[in-house]
């Protein structure tokens, strides 16, 4: 424990994605539609929401039929397109930003544990 309370941490760093992603901040195409009311919206930065469950879910909906697509076609997202455009439509940019590098470190890390890492040239001199 950290002293703050939080004795009950995760201890899995992908426990703690919804959380994190219910803090985050939306993108301007939220904030145009939804104007500041009685809301939450009024006691947040700039007058923005966390979006609604039912927008959650639609976003993370998204990502997963993009994901799979990518890995059906190994990684080609030119045959993805269609699917990527509902990812960048559903959910906020600060999402879409930490989803594509949580997916890069993802496919870095299976790689690496599968022992199929190979170091660039760079850093194997240095």
């Amino acid at each position: 424990p950290s002293g703050r309370g939080d004795s009950a941490a995760p201890t899995r760093p992908h426990a703690l994605l919804p959380v994190l992603l219910d803090r985050v901040i939306l993108s301007s195409r939220r904030r145009r539609r939804e104007p500041c009311s009685g809301r939450a919206e009024s006691l947040s930065p700039l007058g923005m929401a966390a979006p609604t469950m039912k927008e959650r879910q639609a976003c993370w909906g998204a990502r997963d039929e993009y994901w799979k697509c990518l890995d059906e076609n190994t990684e080609d997202a030119s045959k993805c397109k269609k699917l990527r455009s509902s990812f960048e439509s559903s959910c906020p940019q600060q999402w879409i930003k930490y989803f594509d590098k949580r997916r890069d470190y993802l496919k870095f890390k299976e790689k690496f544990e599968a022992g199929d890492f190979q170091p660039s040239k760079m850093t194997a001199k240095s």
